[in-house]
């Protein structure tokens, strides 16, 4: 039993899922200790785990994170190879690099080569491509102009992806407090306090609105791309333009990753969004696996989706419960929603999934 406020609350909390899960948005932050974190998911019930950064390096930092390459061998000989079944990944292909940094000189030459490494990597078992929300925010050309996602010449590699048969996971945009000034009624004050590099309300930056536009441009503009759009497509302030968003666009699926708190605090829509876009939506954390808290994230997670608790409170951005701006409330999906939320959805957008992740799901 618990209290907050002087109310009485009973507590429901999966120790497992209800059915096994694919956590399909994740990061292997600062290349985890690969046996913990298989460890974590035995406890609570994932079946398998996709890096989507694979050929990079995240690491935390003070005041975000940072983005360094590497060679996506390392994701396959240290955790895909050893542990079958039980991780797959995305690539970045050339997109790998800090922003601080130009990303190209040339456009064509850039596009070509970024083309290249993802039938690369796709040819080697890469199952994605993830995009950056720093393309659009921060990546600039060798002038110090703002690359644009929905500029043209990148055109080809959205289509090869389409070609390829692997979705595209793209993130546009950022909680819409962080276009907003960071005031004391800002409602993510504190987070744009510890995270000063997560503030994009000055002139320098896009508003969020046009960023979203640009996204769903290229999206419009190539309907034989599968695009997922994590942290239910950036906009779960507005659970209304992510239904016109799917209804509009038959290649779109969305992520639930690390916005509990922004659909828990709307339970009510939140759960009948969740049912008429049932066959759209795919369960991620975006949170650490191998931290003290990572079996209670998970379990937060399953008790928002599994659930009618009240009161209880979700994790923060890093993966834990050191901050929280409101309690949540659970949604109780019905079992058929949840196995398709859980597992289902992904193999049927990524073809071949469920064979390379064989016994681990249920026929």
């Amino acid at each position: 039993m618990k209290t907050d406020r002087y109310l009485f609350l009973e507590e429901h909390i999966p120790e497992k899922a209800r059915y096994p899960v694919i956590d399909a948005h994740n990061h292997l932050w600062g290349r985890g200790d690969a046996q913990v974190i298989v460890s974590t998911m035995d406890e609570v019930g994932v079946a398998a785990f996709c890096d989507v950064t694979a050929n990079a390096l995240i690491t935390f930092t003070d005041d975000g994170y940072r983005i360094d390459g590497s060679s996506i061998d390392e994701f396959f000989n240290t955790y895909s190879v050893p542990f079958p079944g039980r991780f797959y990944c995305f690539t970045l292909s050339s997109f790998a690099g800090s922003p601080e940094k130009p990303l190209y000189a040339d456009v064509g030459t850039f596009v070509e080569s970024a083309v290249s490494i993802l039938r690369d990597h796709v040819n080697r078992g890469a199952r994605g491509l993830k995009i950056l929300k720093e393309f659009g925010l921060s990546f600039r050309n060798a002038r110090g102009g703002l690359i644009c996602i929905d500029d043209p010449g990148f055109s080809p590699l959205w289509s090869e992806a389409g070609k390829l048969g692997v979705p595209v996971l793209i993130h546009q945009s950022d909680p819409y407090g962080f276009f907003q000034p960071d005031t004391p009624e800002n409602e993510h004050y504190e987070t744009l306090q510890k995270n000063p590099s997560w503030k994009f309300a000055g002139p320098e930056y896009p508003g969020k609105e046009e960023l979203i536009q640009r996204r769903d441009r290229i999206i419009q503009a190539h309907r034989n791309t599968t695009f997922i759009l994590p942290h239910v497509a950036n906009f779960p302030e507005n659970l209304s333009s992510v239904a016109r968003l799917l209804d509009d666009n038959r290649n779109v699926y969305i992520d639930l990753s690390a916005r509990l708190d922004e659909l828990g605090r709307q339970p009510y829509t939140a759960r009948e969004f969740c049912i008429t876009y049932q066959d759209r939506i795919v369960f991620g954390s975006d949170m650490p696996a191998d931290i003290g808290t990572s079996k209670a994230m998970y379990r937060t997670y399953f008790r928002f989706l599994e659930t009618f608790d009240e009161g209880f409170y979700s994790p923060t951005y890093n993966g834990t419960f050191e901050t929280h701006r409101w309690p949540i409330c659970g949604i109780g999906l019905s079992d058929e929603v949840l196995k398709k939320i859980y597992y289902k959805n992904i193999v049927t957008i990524i073809p071949g999934l469920k064979e390379e992740l064989g016994s681990l799901l249920p026929d």
